[in-house]
């Protein structure tokens, strides 16, 4: 049996200073996804609330679902993306997450 899998990236809508992630650098991040995986989902004009707790205070924020599947998990891929985007976002942490695909 061949496994593949759906990694999502949990993306903010705004940077970690404030300013909003342009239409513009989502498109570009959605083209290179499909570029490398051969296709991308994005769940971004219905964007999901986050909170989280931090200490003593309630943390908030927008995000947007990036969906891709892929065949294989290469977690340096993943780990390298992730410190990208945190750097480029001004982000503490982007969560990428993957689930084992099984067809039904």
């Amino acid at each position: 049996m061949n496994r593949s899998y759906v990694v999502q990236i949990l993306m903010p809508k705004e940077t970690g200073k404030g300013e909003p992630v342009s239409k513009e650098w989502f498109d570009k991040f959605l083209q290179k996804l499909t570029d490398e995986f051969g296709g991308a989902t994005s769940y971004i004009r219905a964007p999901a609330k986050g909170l989280w707790r931090s200490g003593d205070t309630t943390e908030r924020d927008d995000i947007a679902v990036v969906e891709v599947m892929a065949a294989k998990l290469a977690p340096e891929f993943w780990r390298s993306l992730r410190e990208r985007l945190e750097r480029e976002l001004s982000q503490e942490e982007i969560v990428i997450r993957a689930q084992e695909i099984i067809a039904l």
